[in-house]
């Protein structure tokens, strides 16, 4: 009886990081395609920044509104990115995606500081709640990722040539296209899982 109520326990943590683990995996090889190996990191911490943002203007943490207000601050991180991989002749891409983890990261600091119980919005941010998912939350994940793959899908032939350099025509839009939808799954991860298993 109690290994059965231990297994039902865990049963959405799991099925929460099969999911994880899923799409991490297929976009951490168009990472790697890319050479562009901490804009995971970077996107987790713009993501993190837009929720310390949205908790400052009294939002609740785990809120539809704040979740908005962290992707939006992701699709401004993505578009930064694929306007940098267009002029990376001038400046190394890898170059300002550190810049913006360690600006995303500076400001998350200072504006928990202003913030009541700052310390237990840090240490949200950084692990998470994957072992408190309701399966509510995985269906819902479940669902956003979903979407991510069939939009990948359809249009697997741009990305994976954007991702290798071959794609010439619109590339800046296949790529702000592949950051923006990192920073979809991105942004509903480190809500999960925090910053740094995103990142792992």
């Amino acid at each position: 009886m109690e290994l059965t109520n231990t297994l039902s326990f865990l049963a959405a943590p799991f099925a929460m990081c099969l999911i994880l683990a899923g799409i991490h995996c297929y976009l951490g090889l168009h990472v790697l395609a890319r050479g562009v190996i901490f804009v995971d990191l970077s996107l987790a911490q713009v993501a993190a920044f837009g929720a310390t943002c949205a908790v400052f203007l009294g939002l609740d943490h785990h809120s539809v509104e704040t979740y908005f207000v962290s992707l939006g601050a992701t699709f401004l991180g993505a578009a930064l990115f694929a306007l940098a991989r267009r002029h990376e002749n001038l400046f190394s891409q890898e170059a300002i995606i550190g810049i913006v983890y360690a600006l995303a990261s500076a400001s998350v600091v200072l504006v928990v500081d202003k913030i009541a119980h700052g310390a237990e919005h840090i240490k949200d941010l950084l692990v998470g709640q994957v072992l408190w998912v309701t399966w509510p939350e995985v269906y819902k994940t479940a669902a956003i990722y979903g979407c991510v793959s069939v939009v990948h899908f359809v249009f697997r032939k741009q990305l994976i040539r954007t991702s290798f350099g071959l794609q010439k025509e619109h590339r800046g839009f296949w790529d702000f296209l592949f950051y923006a939808l990192f920073g979809v799954v991105i942004t509903s991860s480190v809500s999960i899982a925090g910053v740094l298993q995103v990142f792992a």
